[in-house]
């Protein structure tokens, strides 16, 4: 059985919180100077890198991807490297297997391909892109050497609860999405380049346009969803920033921020000083709302509801 107290995000019962991995199309000058700033200021526990959506983005980036890893580890960082979501060309197969087969720093898997270039003596960490909605998937992930899962974000608060107790009886650390578009759906055709009226294979990278997505509206006008080359997004942010409480209650361990163009240091510190208590959960929300930019926040789905709505 693989040694799931390796590398552990947390301390104690202080909440962790993570830094997912950069989701959108940067321009590798904006990259390097974003996860600088992570490093000297952002008050994050781990911090995931890589490409997931789209493995024709990772040219632009790669050679900075181990420097800035680097930089974030002499921080005191725990630095994760993140695999596709969708994994459907050989190429792509071959590029994950180096990568989980890297002892460097961390994997966490997005797409179960991955498993099979694993040892299974190493343990590995689970992103909210596998369909992680049963004990059953959990115990099977367990066996394999997971130490911790971060669950798809449209889980209930229920069965958020069912599954970090599952996970803790496992020794799995639970995480939870809790800022940021919410990842709907994947696919092989790239919506972007379409748009332009171009392929996938020649989209030209268009997605690098769009540096929080493409918003994509009804036939009314209204604001409905957000488009990143192949993947699809939520239009509103997701903000559980006023249920830290409950979800901790209910067991969650790690907290994941998404990325974007906002101030996402700030974002941090609002998430980071309302977990610890010092800040109350209306000032944690306008410091959000402050520093991310976004237009409407999210967080139907923890209460069962539509993911667009706002429980409050």
């Amino acid at each position: 059985m693989p040694d799931r107290t390796a590398k552990a995000s947390t301390a104690g019962n202080r909440a962790a919180l993570t830094l997912g991995p950069l989701l959108f199309n940067w321009p590798v000058e904006k990259w390097k100077d974003f996860y600088a700033r992570v490093a000297d200021e952002a008050p994050v526990d781990v911090v995931c890198l890589g490409e997931v959506v789209c493995s024709k983005r990772l040219a632009f980036y790669v050679d900075v991807i181990y420097e800035a890893a680097e930089r974030l580890r002499a921080a005191g960082k725990t630095v994760v490297l993140s695999t596709l979501a969708l994994i459907t060309l050989p190429r792509e197969r071959k590029e994950c297997a180096e990568l989980v087969r890297s002892a460097e720093f961390d994997i966490e898997l997005n797409d179960l391909t991955a498993l099979s270039y694993l040892e299974k003596t190493r343990p590995f960490r689970v992103g909210p892109f596998v369909n992680v909605y049963n004990e059953g998937t959990l115990q099977f992930l367990a066996r394999r050497g997971a130490v911790s899962v971060c669950f798809p974000p449209e889980l209930s608060l229920g069965a958020v609860e069912a599954l970090s107790r599952a996970a803790a009886s496992m020794g799995i650390e639970a995480e939870v999405w809790s800022f940021g578009r919410i990842p709907l759906a994947i696919a092989g055709r790239c919506y972007h380049a379409r748009v332009e009226g171009l392929t996938k294979d020649s989209c030209q990278f268009v997605c690098a346009r769009d540096s929080d997505g493409l918003d994509v509206k009804t036939l009314d006008g209204n604001p409905f969803l957000a488009i990143n080359g192949v993947q699809t997004l939520s239009h509103t942010y997701c903000n559980l920033a006023a249920d830290l409480d409950r979800l901790r209650e209910a067991g969650v361990a790690s907290f994941r921020l998404s990325p974007h163009s906002g101030d996402m240091a700030a974002v941090a510190q609002a998430f980071r000083d309302r977990l610890d208590g010092r800040i109350a959960k209306d000032e944690a929300w306008a410091k959000i709302s402050g520093a991310s930019g976004a237009t409407a926040f999210s967080n139907g789905f923890l209460f069962g509801k539509s993911g667009v709505e706002m429980v409050r």
